[in-house]
């Protein structure tokens, strides 16, 4: 595959190709050869600093520690996830980039509660608007997300075409045992909240500890914020 700095948008049958490549492949394989097809201005990594952020930054400041590593200030963060964002960000050395919403929209969900009523609209003015702003200009869109966390997820490929980007997991198919295994092995940091009972943490208004995903948006059906459906 051609490496170019303009945005792509890859055919069914170049992202058949590259999950049939990157299917055989280490996690540090899969994120070395992503250099290799994609140009590094091509690329957007986008992280929560959640439960275990750790894994995943790691494994890309091992690989190339010039990656932009933008996170979605949604104005809502326990504090513990902004002091983990920043030790983190001092360990591995990130070139972390914050993104944030529209000031009026984000205080309208501030005065609203919106998150009590309407979590989704919360969600898409705090979370997917911030990113669509900046997601034009990248060909390929780098998360964390791993098969077992959710039905949703144990439906994707590593690569996937989602509207006019590439997503690219390179952990989907990492088990829940070989993720803490890795963590265990390199002494990764966990989030602070993480010894509290939170296993999956967002924003503080709609986080309560639980087991795996099923802390968030507590009683309600929601599962997903929107940015990876």
């Amino acid at each position: 595959m051609n490496v170019s700095t303009e945005k792509r948008i890859l055919s069914k049958a170049e992202v058949q190709r590259l999950n049939e490549k990157y299917k055989n492949l280490s996690i540090h394989e899969r994120i070395g050869e992503l250099y290799q097809d994609f140009d590094l201005s091509e690329v957007m990594l986008t992280s929560s600093f959640a439960a275990t952020s750790a894994f995943l930054l790691k494994l890309f400041s091992d690989v190339n520690n010039r990656q932009q590593v933008h996170f979605i200030d949604t104005g809502y963060h326990f504090e513990e996830t902004l002091k983990y964002r920043k030790k983190l960000t001092d360990l591995y050395g990130l070139n972390v980039v914050s993104i944030s919403a529209i000031k009026e929209e984000h205080e309208f969900t501030r005065q609203d509660e919106t998150w009590r009523k309407n979590p989704d609209f919360c969600c898409l003015i705090n979370k997917v608007k911030p990113l669509d702003l900046i997601k034009q200009k990248y060909t390929v869109w780098v998360s964390g997300l791993m098969e077992w966390q959710s039905d949703h997820r144990a439906s994707l490929n590593i690569f996937e075409n989602r509207g006019d980007i590439l997503k690219f997991y390179p952990l989907l198919d990492v088990s829940k045992e070989e993720r803490d295994a890795y963590i265990e092995e390199h002494q990764l940091p966990f989030h602070p909240l993480v010894a509290k009972g939170y296993n999956s943490i967002g924003c503080s208004h709609c986080t309560v500890p639980g087991e795996d995903r099923s802390g968030r948006w507590n009683n309600n059906p929601k599962t997903e914020c929107g940015l990876h459906l």
